[in-house]
């Protein structure tokens, strides 16, 4: 579990919001080199690593991308409005240490709003909006902040630290998605397919499932699975009937999310997936849910359709900075995923 632990905490406490995810993309392709025969970058930025063998192939897809912000006005006074990177629940913004990605280097600076001491009772009732907030860097004008190689479109990412809890949980920022790359990660390392694999690092999911079209569309699979994570329940505020998934009780394998307008897995997808877990067994949940969607309902929309499914692994507190999952779910997410990679030809017979 400890080479799991630290490749999660390299990649989570790394940066790379949508669409700037080429430093992900390195240390990801660092990490699958070995495993692989093939490694390239296509034109839009995902990562397409080819572990050669016969039919049917299968697609593995985790997205690389992170939530984020950037900047889109520099006040005289060197204050910095910003616009948000994918979905963000404004209250998780306020009063976090972020990162700038500038080009001479990293700049460090806070998220501030009006204090609640200056504010009016009305106003301290309600939720303070992304749109006044602003970054503070220590900046006293816009020429300081200029100087620093801070511009409008310059990126930024909380500044989260990897801790370890108890019970062999732990929490950081960009778990999603960095916890789903962990995991076909590891499922490269453990599985001896015979068959033919397309381990995908994915751009831009957090803002329209993009690179996950484009790869999908070059690859053409026989057959897909999307790693990503689930929201998982077991806490105050969420009863069992909104969060069935729960921390260590396994891999979630999606039924269907979005209300049906992600993905609805096809009955061969779950009869592969859970024929596997149970032969070797392992531990697993079923997830059906309202809201959020991942690669899988793009993937298994491209050409004439993939068939497609996804396994997620249970992480509280999502598009937070303060993300919180179980190290034995990554465990046997990898372990599920890399034993179904091995029994796919069983299941899909290419003629």
């Amino acid at each position: 579990m400890t080479e799991i632990k630290n490749l999660l905490a390299q990649l989570s406490e790394a940066h790379g919001v949508s669409g700037y995810e080429g430093a992900i993309g390195r240390l990801v392709e660092t990490e699958l080199k070995p495993y692989v025969d093939e490694i390239k970058t296509d034109r839009l930025g995902n990562l397409i690593a080819t572990k050669r063998g016969k039919k049917p192939s299968v697609m593995i897809a985790a997205h690389l991308d992170e939530i984020g912000l950037m900047v889109k006005y520099i006040e005289k006074e060197g204050f910095l409005r910003f616009s948000t990177i994918g979905g963000w629940f404004d209250q998780t913004l306020l009063n976090q240490r972020v990162v700038l990605h500038t080009d001479s280097g990293a700049v460090t600076g806070v998220i501030g709003s009006k204090p609640p001491h200056r504010m009016k009772k009305e106003e301290r009732e309600k939720p303070i909006k992304a749109e006044d907030m602003f970054i503070d860097v220590g900046a006293s004008s816009k020429e300081e902040v200029e100087q620093l190689g801070i511009a409008i479109g310059t990126t930024v990412t909380i500044d989260g630290h990897f801790a370890t809890l108890k019970n062999e949980r732990v929490t950081c920022k960009a778990f999603d998605n960095r916890a789903g790359v962990v995991i076909m990660i590891e499922a490269l390392k453990r599985t001896n397919t015979e068959f033919e694999v397309y381990a995908v690092g994915t751009v831009q999911e957090e803002v329209g499932l993009k690179g996950a079209r484009t790869a999908a569309f070059e690859l053409k699979p026989d057959v897909a699975i999307a790693i990503d994570t689930d929201i998982a329940g077991g806490h105050p505020g969420l009863e069992k009937k909104d969060a069935t998934v729960e921390l260590d009780k396994g891999p979630a394998i999606t039924v269907s999310d979005a209300s049906g307008r992600g993905i609805i897995t096809p009955p061969s997808v779950l009869k592969w997936l859970k024929d596997t877990a149970a032969r070797y067994k392992i531990d697993y949940q079923l997830s059906v849910s309202e809201g959020g969607m991942t690669d899988a309902a793009i993937i298994h929309l491209t050409r004439s359709g993939v068939p497609t499914g996804v396994i997620g692994v249970p992480t509280r507190y999502i598009h937070s900075p303060v993300e919180l999952l179980s190290l034995k779910d990554i465990d046997t997410s990898a372990e599920l995923l890399a034993r179904a990679i091995e029994q796919v030809g069983d299941y899909f017979k290419i003629k």
